[in-house]
């Protein structure tokens, strides 16, 4: 049974979330208010509980259950928000819920799952992904008579996310234009099938990381589809299929849907740092990372935007990765390579072409007796245009000069890895490895991957994410070659080969012969 727009405002104005959520502060954003000549405000969902809106949706299912169900208890699946959310609201009901969680779950969620439930939550650890998680929870389900609480897909769980647009309202009813997080897409159809009937003049868009947009895909398909793979970064968005409801809602009340990359995540944690002193997780901070986008991309000045904070559970190790894009995604960095003639005075040269821009990374290899290769990173006070005339004078003075600030495996790899080339003649191939982290991992990879071939070239970094990112270059004769596509596709990990991306050919890969 379809439930009308107006049974959702309902179901939102009567929602008993306020036995365990906060009405969340809208706070003005003043430095990102004057840098982009707009005034910004921040819905602060980190406020709740457990740092996310998630509660407000798992309480209001669960009181909507009759004394029978609320007495056989219930279940979830979830390596995140949703989970403590749920752990919370059976602990303050009463009743007793069962929680399946990937394996690879970092400790941190497992153990503030724990606490919120106490003695009401059993944790459950099953599979390495979430629809792993997400079938064990079901079967578990129909085996105890348990009631399934879905993380996005059901009217209750919208309703309840619905109430955060309720309060958003009342704190500032002259929004132009209001930027939402879309992963399985309940906040947004809550936030828009109530705003849309109360104050239909607002816009309303929905941002998806470029790594995990199922809401173009639905789009595009027309209904909810699969995506191939998600991205492992903004973990609180990584959806591969939104929901049949949330869509229904979601692709008649959006007004538009926009993308952003990791490093416009990035830059967004920063900008709600130095406003807020918060700390958001990637996915909370998709809004401002759109806004900013946005803002530019539209020219726009003298308008009221809106963002919403939803969750502030980021694993503290991922700061790392953070810190290091962070101006990337401002455009206030670039990193580029250079070829320079090996000679003695050459590198203090080229630093006196480079100027008075304040170097933030140098990176230096002898590549054979007449020139080196270097990795630079400077900061912009102009953008990517005062790159592209950087650019241009170094090329003017005839250095060979090679953009590599939209660059993933240059800036996830190869920048920590400057400084080797084989010195032999290799059948080098390279490729690009994601698999499930948890202690042992490493370890465990490389023991599935067998010694058939040899290892020639080996990077990981842990990212304090739910799966390691590695490169690895092998020596593949080419009549094993077919042997070794057979092998990796056995492994079941995802993989892509880089062996033409530019960052490796440039510092890494032998010479030509």
């Amino acid at each position: 049974m379809t439930v009308s727009d107006h049974d959702y405002l309902k179901k939102i104005l009567l929602a008993p979330v306020y036995d365990v959520a906060v009405s969340s502060e809208l706070s003005y954003m003043s430095l990102l208010s004057a840098e982009l000549g707009n005034e910004i405000f921040l819905k602060r969902e980190d406020q709740q509980p457990v740092k996310s809106f998630k509660l407000r949706g798992a309480y209001n299912r669960i009181s909507s259950l009759s004394e029978a169900q609320l007495n056989a208890g219930v279940i979830g699946a979830s390596a995140g928000n949703h989970a403590q959310g749920l752990a919370y609201s059976a602990r303050r009901k009463g009743i007793q819920a069962t929680i399946v969680m990937p394996e690879t779950t970092p400790d941190i969620k497992v153990d503030a799952v724990r606490r919120f439930g106490g003695d009401h939550v059993n944790v459950v650890l099953h599979g390495t992904s979430f629809d792993q998680a997400s079938g064990h929870a079901k079967a578990l389900c129909a085996e105890h008579g348990y009631t399934f609480v879905p993380p996005f897909d059901d009217p209750d769980v919208i309703a309840g996310q619905g109430t955060v647009a309720r309060e958003l309202l009342e704190q500032n009813p002259n929004l132009d234009i209001l930027f939402v997080a879309v992963g399985g897409g309940g906040l947004a159809a809550g936030i828009a099938v109530y705003l849309k009937q109360l104050k239909p003049e607002i816009k309303i868009v929905a941002v998806e990381s470029e790594e995990s947009a199922c809401f173009a895909l639905a789009q595009k398909e027309g209904a909810p589809a699969a995506l191939e793979n998600v991205g492992i970064f903004a973990d609180g968005v990584a959806v591969k299929v939104m929901g049949q409801e949330t869509f229904r809602l979601c692709n008649r009340l959006i007004d538009e849907t926009m993308t952003v990359t990791n490093d416009e995540i990035c830059g967004a944690i920063k900008d709600i740092f130095d406003d807020t002193r918060v700390i958001a997780e990637p996915a909370g901070a998709l809004s401002v990372a759109a806004i900013r986008k946005y803002a530019k991309q539209h020219d726009l000045t003298g308008k009221k935007l809106g963002g919403i904070l939803c969750g502030a559970n980021i694993n503290f190790h991922t700061l790392r990765y953070v810190s290091e894009r962070c101006e990337l995604g401002e455009q206030k960095e670039a990193v580029f390579a250079v070829k320079i003639p090996e000679r003695k005075g050459a590198f203090k040269q080229f630093c006196e072409c480079v100027g008075a821009k304040a170097i933030t990374e140098f990176n230096y290899r002898y590549a054979n007796d007449d020139e080196a290769h270097i990795f630079v990173g400077v900061k912009l006070k102009g953008g990517q245009q005062e790159f592209l005339s950087l650019q241009s004078d170094l090329e003017d003075k005839g250095y060979q000069c090679f953009n590599l600030t939209n660059n993933e495996l240059a800036k996830l790899h190869v920048r920590h890895m400057v400084g080797g080339r084989p010195p032999a003649i290799l059948n080098e191939q390279v490729f690009s490895f994601e698999f499930p982290e948890r202690p042992g991992a490493l370890l465990t990879f490389l023991n599935t991957l067998g010694e058939s071939w040899n290892i020639t070239l080996f990077h990981y970094r842990n990212h304090g994410a739910a799966e390691g990112l590695v490169l690895v270059g092998f020596d593949i004769a080419p009549e094993s070659r077919d042997a070794f596509n057979e092998h990796v596709i056995e492994l079941g990990y995802k993989v892509d080969e880089v062996t033409q991306d530019p960052a490796y050919k440039f510092f890494l890969s032998q010479p030509s012969k």
